[in-house]
């Protein structure tokens, strides 16, 4: 006899999901689950999002980490509303562990809540956390072969930035094989190459961004 226990636990997840989606869709919010390796820029890249969106939308950011506050000490340095999820070993967020989050939250204050979620290319894919989107971050001292490595989050993700654009000199990153393959894997997800602590690409990616909250 087979036990399968990864479909109910799935199927409780995306349970409560599928009620914080129509959560944020009540109270006209729009989420974005950011997925990518450590050392990528997430928090660089959610900080530069925030300088490009905060003059018209309200903001708030939750942060996925095995442990420590780091990073949301680093948002709430800001002026952003931060809520801090430690996973305790675990290497994804769940929606069990978002409501536990949101439910701190003013959502009648709130456009846009970003989402990073613990730094992992694999498991993180599986869970639905009720997002509008999922945006996967890769920096380019990672490798241009990660798109075949690690081909589930870019076909889950709605769009891809590729950051730390200017340390390619350095690194032997070949970006036109890169970009194919996201392309053969994605061929809706627009790619927004971007330097995040620089600021350089920003625009482009904040502006996608804020369409999407504007829908919402």
């Amino acid at each position: 006899m087979q036990i399968d226990l990864h479909k109910p636990i799935l199927d409780k997840n995306d349970s409560l999901a599928a009620d914080l989606r129509k959560q944020f869709a009540e109270k006209h919010v729009y989420v974005v689950d950011l997925l990518a390796s450590p050392g990528s820029g997430k928090t660089s890249t959610i900080l530069a999002t925030i300088d490009a969106l905060r003059d018209e939308f309200n903001i708030a950011v939750i942060e996925g980490d095995i442990a420590s506050s780091v990073d949301a000490e680093k948002i709430k340095a800001q002026g952003i509303p931060a809520v801090q999820i430690n996973t305790g070993g675990a290497c994804h967020l769940e929606s069990a562990m978002l409501k536990r989050a949101i439910d701190v939250l003013d959502l009648e204050r709130l456009d846009l809540i970003i989402v990073e979620n613990v730094g992992n290319l694999v498991c993180p894919t599986d869970f639905d956390l009720g997002e509008n989107a999922k945006v996967m971050i890769l920096s380019v001292p990672e490798g241009d072969d990660k798109p075949l490595k690690y081909p589930g989050v870019f076909q889950v993700s709605d769009a891809v930035i590729l950051n730390k654009v200017d340390t390619m000199p350095v690194f032997d990153f070949d970006r036109e094989a890169f970009e194919t393959s996201v392309r053969e894997l994605n061929p809706k997800a627009p790619i927004f190459p971007i330097a995040a602590t620089k600021g350089d690409g920003v625009e482009e990616w904040a502006s996608w961004l804020a369409d999407r909250v504007r829908e919402a």
